[in-house]
């Protein structure tokens, strides 16, 4: 794709570009002038986790182009609950709560993004969501939206032909999303919004209620085209939601996933998703980058290294980022120090043997299923690579190093 445009030749390289409402035209604004964009995060949860991880890399690419970012909290709309994307109702939070998780969130975009010199700011949509009458509000706002057309939408329409049920709350929130993006376009002259491609249904009704608006209120005239920028939903090489593992959520609080676990969950990312990953999650040069795509074999751990650190050093700082990768070091070293516990595995000829089956057999676990369970929460590795299928067979060619969780090594001699 030939953008021409810092900021979205950079978006595309990385691999974040989903959809735009108009990527040409966007392109040529970017060109010209330099924007204000915002991404909206509700506050469902007292922090953020590494599913939120993408929009805020996004965030800090827009302040490397030189264009203003606009963090809006959800004080407001988590009152009703977004429904993309989701099987059930989201659970009513309190505003106590909310507030609470409110700091909390702020707290965490603050290690990420830079607030000096008005480069980005927060905003709380609850500021205009909590005094709108509704009456007013569906004459001058509601008349601007067509069921027939919201019902299309995948947040809906999946919902509803799964037989979920989607309350008439949750029906509002795209109306709410698209006033926010209206208030932020009058208010802060924000052109642009960004979010997930479950977003996508959300994002063009805002776009479509500012030209509306905009034509009513003489704003178009007055400012810039409103546009509408998604990225895709992430998951892993293994199919799964990204951020997601058999101990729970990867937060981004030390307070709630320590440091040298964060590293650790990107240090043991798949082969196949670490080139992907380094460009997402990390701030490291494209080209840089391109580099580390042509190591192979072994080598990948090297890169695996590289990723765990820059990833932590964003999330912690480089002084802790520094501390946990030499403790990552020292364990490693002191692992291939100790004497792993040989194991003798007989093979018939030409035959394979599940991992599953030579786990039981070694006695590293207790039954089959114990070993599938560990399989699946990703803590059984070969030759230090994780192995998360529990169909996974090996053959009988070479002897390998394998590890059962945290304490047990085997070294298997294949006969």
């Amino acid at each position: 794709m030939n953008l021409k445009s810092s900021f979205l030749h950079e978006f595309f390289e990385r691999g974040y570009l989903a959809q735009c409402t108009d990527i040409t035209k966007l392109d040529e604004v970017l060109l010209q002038q330099k924007i204000t964009a915002y991404i909206g995060f509700d506050c469902t949860a007292k922090t953020l986790h590494v599913g939120s991880l993408i929009q805020i890399m996004i965030l800090r690419l827009l302040q490397k182009h030189g264009h203003k970012a606009i963090i809006l909290l959800g004080g407001g709309t988590t009152k009703i609950g977004d429904p993309s994307g989701k099987d059930d109702a989201r659970q009513i939070l309190d505003s106590n709560k909310i507030n609470e998780n409110l700091v909390g969130i702020r707290e965490t975009l603050q290690k990420f993004i830079n607030f000096q010199e008005n480069k980005a700011i927060l905003i709380n949509n609850d500021d205009w969501l909590k005094n709108l009458n509704y009456v007013d509000f569906l004459r001058e706002i509601g008349k601007h939206f067509s069921i027939n057309r919201m019902l299309t939408f995948d947040s809906v329409k999946s919902r509803l032909e799964r037989e979920q049920p989607l309350s008439f709350l949750e029906f509002n929130y795209m109306i709410l999303q698209a006033f926010d993006f209206y208030e932020l376009y009058k208010n802060h002259d924000c052109a642009l919004q960004i979010g997930g491609s479950d977003q996508w249904g959300n994002i063009v009704n805002g776009v479509e209620l500012i030209r509306r608006l905009g034509f009513e209120k003489n704003l178009v005239a007055k400012k810039s085209e409103a546009f509408g920028l998604t990225s895709p939903l992430l998951t892993t090489f293994d199919g799964k939601k990204m951020g997601k593992t058999a101990d729970g959520a990867v937060w981004l609080d030390k307070e709630m996933l320590a440091p040298f676990d964060y590293f650790q969950y990107f240090r043991n990312t798949h082969d196949g998703d670490v080139i992907k990953f380094l460009k997402l999650f990390t701030d490291l040069a494209l080209e840089e980058i391109k580099v580390l795509e042509n190591f192979q074999g072994q080598e990948i751990n090297k890169v695996k290294e590289i990723l765990a650190f820059e990833t932590t050093k964003i999330c912690h700082g480089e002084e802790v980022a520094n501390q946990v990768l030499q403790k990552a070091r020292e364990i490693f070293l002191q692992k291939n120090v100790e004497a792993f516990e040989e194991k003798i595995i007989a093979f018939e000829e030409g035959n394979q043997k599940k991992l599953v089956d030579i786990i039981f057999e070694i006695k590293a676990t207790e039954s089959k299923a114990d070993a599938k369970r560990l399989i699946e929460g990703k803590a059984v590795k070969i030759n230090n690579e994780i192995i998360a299928d529990i169909n996974h067979f090996v053959n009988n060619k070479n002897t390998f190093e394998l590890s059962v969780g945290k304490k047990k090594f085997f070294k298997i001699i294949i006969k």
